[in-house]
């Protein structure tokens, strides 16, 4: 069984709407969420000018090996309608593989861990919530490390629960 943890998140129409929506299908595609965090609301990181996003963290127990776990998120996110047409743009529905397991991946469809994670307060505030203690394999910190030497300086306020 593998331990993933996935950031989840969307900026365009019924944000909570669309949260709900996509664990459901994480739920009946890739396996049981064993931890959700509070849902975050920050401003666009990036491309500044667009709605601001909701985000939350998940950890996940999937018999999905990396690989397969991408593409099915990659399903999931255009299946709800996602469009790739402007990077780091609005979207509906995003799904990103934070960590899998302590593996270290690089290939051209996947890089584990995410590699902007340390720099974005709206990924590390959720995952801080539900993982502090996590170390990261290649940098040998901890979430809650990672938080608080993060530079980043858009605020990130809890939403609620779903």
């Amino acid at each position: 069984m593998n331990k993933v943890y996935l950031l989840i998140g969307g900026n365009m129409g019924d944000r909570m709407a669309n949260l709900k929506n996509a664990i459901k299908h994480i739920e009946q595609q890739i396996g049981n969420i064993e931890l959700k965090s509070s849902i975050y609301e920050t401003a666009a990181w990036g491309q500044t000018n667009q709605p601001d996003f909701l985000n939350q963290a998940l950890l996940v127990h999937t018999y999905l090996e990396a690989a397969e776990l991408m593409s099915k998120l990659l399903s999931i996110e255009n299946l709800m309608g996602r469009i790739r047409t402007i990077k780091l743009g609005p979207r509906t529905i995003d799904l990103d593989i934070i960590y899998f397991n302590n593996e270290v991946i690089s290939t051209n469809l996947i890089t584990i861990p995410h590699p902007k994670l340390a720099e974005r307060n709206f990924v590390l505030t959720p995952l801080f919530e539900i993982a502090p203690d996590y170390l990261h394999p290649i940098l040998n910190k901890t979430n809650a490390c990672m938080l608080k030497e993060c530079g980043d300086s858009l605020a990130v306020n809890k939403k609620t629960n779903i």
